[in-house]
């Protein structure tokens, strides 16, 4: 077994070995509301759950020669945003939205994508999702890189309001095989669902 370590290495090379092992990873696709006005929506695949009381997830936003992303700048100055899960239907138009645009155009445009109002949060939501989250930031803490020059921002969102398709409930759970999420793996590569088991936790 190879032993390497990664301050020997360049950040891409552990870049490579991070992306390639922690897999699949849920895929939120966040949308932001600029000063300005305009809706930003870019997917993630750092992206996890981090709490259930309250409802926290986490959603981490890489910076571009140390320049915070659209998503990150916009969260910060409004103080929310809206994660939505990427799935079959809608991977594609995703993916459309992870395109470099100018600030003040907005990726629904481009990817095909409907905006809807959210409830308590004044960024807009996605029609083409099945589920999204509104989301307070709740915490934003930058990390990585050097003191003066961060890697990410690390957004923690807390959830105030979650919307649900009516044919993904069952007694309050998510039927995940109906919701059809996708993952992302590593270099251009994506995974649907597959084979399912379950095993007993140990008492």
């Amino acid at each position: 077994m190879a032993v390497i370590d990664p301050s020997s290495q360049s950040e891409r090379d552990n870049y490579k070995l991070l992306i390639g092992s922690i897999l699949p990873r849920p895929i939120a696709l966040v949308t932001t509301l600029s000063e300005d006005g305009v809706v930003n929506a870019a997917p993630f695949s750092y992206f996890n759950i981090v709490c259930s009381n309250p409802p926290l997830v986490s959603v981490s936003v890489q910076r571009r020669g140390g320049v915070p992303k659209d998503t990150a700048r916009n969260a910060q100055a409004s103080g929310h945003f809206v994660v939505h899960i990427v799935d079959e239907a809608n991977v594609e138009a995703a993916n459309a939205a992870a395109a470099s645009l100018p600030a003040d155009v907005s990726e629904l445009e481009t990817a095909g994508l409907t905006e809807v109002p959210s409830v308590k949060v004044a960024a807009p939501g996605i029609a083409e999702a099945k589920m999204r989250m509104e989301c307070v930031l709740e915490h934003s803490f930058p990390l990585g890189g050097t003191e003066g020059a961060p890697h990410c921002d690390l957004l923690i969102g807390r959830v105030v309001c979650f919307h649900v398709a009516d044919e993904l409930l069952h007694e309050g759970r998510i039927d995940v095989r109906k919701l059809s999420p996708v993952s992302r793996l590593a270099g251009s590569h994506y995974s649907k669902l597959g084979e399912i088991f379950a095993l007993a936790r140990p008492e």
